[in-house]
């Protein structure tokens, strides 16, 4: 048996792993070019987020729908039914009006804001625990971050949601190359550890086999016997 044919299941094994982070990795390319494209257009990455959150609930009503209806006859039937229902109507609504939902939206993400850095501030102030410098700094960021949008509200809606959007697309992207690149060289590394070596090199197992013309130890040939 051939060294080529011991290295072929690890072969096949690393190309197959490798070909997978590679995939990985264009994944990761397409979300962060399309992040960074959404960080040039938010109000383009504002309306697109709320169309696919839309579609998302409109998918997700009609699943749980036929789920409820193969489920006719048990106890939580008429609750399945109008969570679905509210699904639906949520999405096509969403979906007819992207751009009144994205105010709406970010009317609530500025409250949460607000309400969030309230408590934040409120907490570190009365606690003043080992982290109080960083939870302060964070319930004055979140304060000073929901005043902005409310000031600038309704058209903070045109690029909050769309910066969120884009900002989370981008990081996924960098941390999916990050992931693929990573990997394809640690199966490199692994490969080339499990892969047996086709040169034996000086000193091999067969560096003293008989028949091979290296040289004998003396007293050993085979005119020594009959001495």
């Amino acid at each position: 048996m051939t060294a080529a044919t011991h290295e072929d299941p690890a072969a096949r094994a690393g190309r197959k792993l490798r070909r997978s982070f590679g995939w990985l990795t264009l994944l990761g390319a397409i979300l962060a070019v399309g992040g960074v494209f959404g960080l040039l257009y938010t109000a383009v990455a504002t309306i697109t987020s709320m169309l696919l959150f839309g579609w998302l609930l409109l998918i997700g009503g009609a699943v749980g729908l036929l789920h409820a209806l193969e489920s006719r006859g048990t106890g939580f039937y008429w609750l399945a039914v109008v969570v679905a229902a509210l699904n639906i109507a949520a999405g096509f609504i969403i979906i007819r009006h992207p751009e009144e939902s994205a105010a709406a939206f970010t009317m609530f993400a500025a409250l949460l804001f607000l309400t969030g850095g309230l408590f934040r501030l409120v907490g570190s102030v009365v606690v003043r625990g080992p982290q109080f410098g960083w939870t302060l700094f964070q319930g004055a960021f979140g304060i000073l971050l929901g005043l902005l949008v409310l000031f600038d509200w309704p058209h903070s809606s045109l690029y909050v949601l769309g910066t969120f959007f884009s900002l989370a697309l981008l990081f996924d992207g960098l941390g999916l190359i990050a992931m693929g690149v990573g990997g394809r060289r640690i199966v490199g590394l692994v490969t080339d550890q499990m892969l047996p070596s086709e040169d034996p090199g000086p000193g091999g197992p067969e560096a003293g086999a008989p028949g091979t013309g290296s040289p004998q130890p003396p007293g050993s040939g085979p005119d020594q016997s009959k001495e």
